[in-house]
């Protein structure tokens, strides 16, 4: 199937990584809410991903139906139900991902601010922007540098370099 650069994205991320095993089972559960999520009656026309063993992230092109409150309300629900069958947290904003070398790994707030601090991460750091709207963003501004990134709005004064 062939999806729009405008196709909506909703990422998810865990609070920590998964194993092969886990994320082997959210995709199957994934695969299969893409199948039957509906909004009005109406099928979308959806796919999920699972990257990183540790972002589960849901695309619908809405050239054939759009997502509605409705359809949206349901695809938290589902995320809420796989938190609590996988023990993890995938509504924690306050937990930051970034890579280390090949690694992906995230930090809660507070470490976070201390990574910066101690020159761990710096502006050539790459983080990950879970606040994209659509594959193209996705693609392009997704994983970027930290100078790049809305991180630096917030945590800019804490660079060391």
């Amino acid at each position: 199937m062939q999806f729009s650069e405008h196709s909506r994205v909703w990422i998810y991320q865990s609070d920590k990584e998964l194993t092969d095993e886990q994320a082997s089972g959210l995709h199957d559960l994934l695969n299969k809410f893409a199948a039957e999520w509906t909004a009005h009656n109406h099928q979308l026309k959806a796919k999920t991903e699972v990257r990183y063993n540790r972002f589960l992230i849901l695309i619908v092109d809405e050239s054939q139906a759009g997502a509605s409150g409705c359809s949206i309300d349901k695809s938290v629900n589902f995320m809420k139900r796989l938190e609590q069958e996988f023990g993890i947290n995938l509504f924690d904003r306050f937990n930051f991902a970034y890579r280390e070398g090949n690694e992906v790994l995230s930090a809660p707030r507070h470490q976070f601010e201390e990574l910066l601090k101690s020159g761990k991460i710096n502006t050539n750091t790459i983080v990950f922007n879970n606040l994209v709207q659509d594959l193209s963003q996705l693609q392009t501004k997704w994983e970027v540098p930290f100078k790049d990134s809305w991180h630096v709005q917030l945590f800019g004064d804490l660079v060391t370099g």
